[in-house]
């Protein structure tokens, strides 16, 4: 796919994600949250969609798969240049959009929120199996 391809792909994955309170039919409904993330060189503002889940108070989890490439999403440098981020998030009636700020986490806290992005979806498993280096997996907090 091209980074066009790829472009148009992820604007329709956000307007369904934004149309109907966060529920992608492609992916099963609910599940996708939308990272809002600053570039570590350029500055620019971007727009991700990504598989999350929620954790413990109001902090969300993601998780920098790249599906299953041997580098990390250029995602995952920006949060780590620039950790204040935007995440549009599902709702009952409504997308609600958080303030957080966003961390690697540490093995234990990897180890579990990975286990459970699995168990919500398989593939996940598939993307550890096809790379050499060990997918991170961000925590992204209410900011303070």
């Amino acid at each position: 796919m091209s980074n066009e391809e790829a472009r148009s792909w992820n604007e329709q994955i956000i307007e369904e994600f934004r149309a109907n309170a966060g529920s992608v039919a492609q992916f099963g409904g609910k599940g996708l949250v939308i990272l809002h993330h600053t570039g570590a060189k350029s500055g620019a503002s971007y727009v991700s969609p990504l598989a999350g889940i929620a954790a413990d108070g109001g902090a969300w989890v993601i998780v920098a798969s790249n599906a299953g490439k041997d580098n990390h999403p250029a995602w995952f440098h920006n949060v780590q240049a620039h950790p204040e981020v935007r995440l549009e998030v599902p709702g009952d009636d409504a997308v609600a959009t958080l303030e957080l700020s966003a961390r690697v986490a540490d093995d234990a806290e990897r180890d579990r929120y990975f286990a459970q992005m699995v168990a919500r979806a398989p593939q996940f498993a598939e993307y550890e199996k096809g790379t050499t280096r060990k997918i991170p997996v961000v925590v992204l907090e209410p900011a303070a």
